[in-house]
């Protein structure tokens, strides 16, 4: 079904000739680990780009049809699963504000993938287009940094809540937690930009260029963008092993490296951020355990602290081994969406953020990502990023933070701005 061509980068400008000559396809795919070479990493760089077929639907039935899409095209697929996939596994609904549009279901099969480790590129295409393979990287190499958008207008950035609405919110999801409705919940609230034009590919450069995250990405389906810096792995599965990386708590970083070096270790011994990710272990380990073998979910790490360039983060890994005939689908349905976005217990906490969050989350908290011929598959957690649909004008990021029995409010709302900062800059063209 594929072809494959192997060669040697031999120039160090590679990677954004490439990148830079997807853009004229109207899908793309790119998956950037910033040269993080973590134990779980498979590759430097993934690019997928044209769809040969795709699958966009509602929430309505949406693994199933996910299922049987990846049955049919026994192909790489490519594409994301929003947050509000949640209404297909549990009676549970998405009423507030979209002003993205997104569809809730994405993925399509690609003409063209390229896959980079180290100095080696392998470019698979499907075989009705295999002959492209040498013009095509005739043209990689030849192609001109394009000219920059010049926007005009500053972009004006609003917050969906206001400081005092955000803090009363936080406050009635103190006292859920208070009374025992739940023990922790991930509240997010939206920055956003009407009637506003934005060159995606720019923007993603310049906040990547600042981020430079682990994973990632720049998504592209026609007028639907995902320009992201995703610190964070959802999911991954490698053969009959299962990987989860849930990051729960947040230390900003400092230019002054005896600073730095404080507020990591604190962020380290601080038994809030702690007790966040421990209780998501948790909850990620009882996901987990319903597609594993039994006796073998196991925490590889706990509560490890991992820097990053805007903040250090405290990160778990937890794994786990499932039977070789177990459906990918069905271990991402067991638990999605990831625990570190919504809380514990999961149900709860998502019908209390339902009731308390003023935006419609969409592809916010959901997961980029691809599966492979044999079922193996990587996503990220969309966080860090800035959406945006350029046939309706509208630029959007949200941000979040963990709310337990021992935050405090205002610290939470001073978070979200921490978290924010990254995104802010480039869409206010500050850097």
């Amino acid at each position: 079904m594929r072809t494959q061509y192997v060669f040697t980068i031999k120039s160090p400008n590679f990677k954004q000739q490439l990148l830079l000559w997807s853009q004229q396809f109207e899908e793309v795919v790119w998956l950037d680990s910033n040269n993080h070479h973590q134990k779980y990493s498979t590759y430097d760089v993934v690019l997928a780009i044209d769809a040969f077929s795709c699958i966009s639907t509602c929430y309505t039935g949406s693994f199933k049809q996910l299922e049987d899409y990846q049955n049919k095209t026994k192909d790489w697929i490519f594409g994301y699963l929003t947050y509000d996939l949640k209404n297909d596994i549990e009676p549970l609904q998405s009423n507030q504000f979209d002003g993205l549009n997104f569809p809730e279901l994405f993925f399509f099969q690609p003409k063209k993938i390229f896959l980079i480790k180290g100095d080696e590129v392998k470019m698979l295409y499907l075989n009705a287009v295999a002959d492209m393979f040498e013009s095509d990287l005739s043209a990689i190499q030849q192609i001109k940094e394009k000219e920059e958008v010049i926007i005009s207008e500053k972009i004006n950035i609003k917050l969906r809540l206001t400081k005092d609405q955000y803090l009363e919110k936080v406050n009635t999801m103190l006292a859920h937690i208070h009374r025992g409705d739940i023990y922790e919940a991930n509240f997010c609230q939206e920055f956003f930009a009407e009637n506003t034009q934005i060159d995606p590919f720019r923007i993603y450069q310049k906040l990547n260029a600042i981020s430079k995250a682990p994973f990632a990405a720049y998504f592209k389906n026609h007028h639907y963008y995902a320009l992201s810096a995703s610190p964070e792995r959802y999911l991954k599965k490698e053969n009959q092993i299962v990987i989860s990386q849930p990051i729960k708590g947040t230390a900003k970083r400092s230019a002054d490296k005896i600073i730095d070096q404080e507020l990591k270790s604190e962020l380290k011994n601080n038994d809030k951020e702690r007790s966040e990710n421990i209780m998501i272990v948790d909850l990620v380990r009882n996901d987990l355990s319903h597609t594993a073998k039994k006796g073998s979910v196991h925490v590889e790490e706990l509560c490890e602290v991992y820097t990053f360039e805007q903040v250090h983060q405290l990160i778990s890994t937890i794994t786990s081994l499932v039977e070789k005939e177990t459906s990918a689908v069905s271990i991402l349905k067991s638990t999605f969406p990831m625990g570190s976005m919504t809380g514990a217990p999961k149900i709860s906490a998502m019908k209390i953020i339902e009731n308390l969050e003023e935006t419609k989350r969409g592809l916010y908290s959901g997961a980029i990502g691809y599966f492979d011929p044999k079922g193996n598959f990587d996503f990220s957690v969309v966080i860090r990023s800035i959406l945006y649909n350029s046939k309706n004008n509208y630029v959007s990021y949200s941000v979040g933070s963990a709310i337990t029995a021992q935050s405090d409010p205002l610290k939470e709302y001073e978070e979200c701005f921490i978290k924010a900062k990254a995104m802010q800059s480039v869409l206010e063209n500050e850097i």
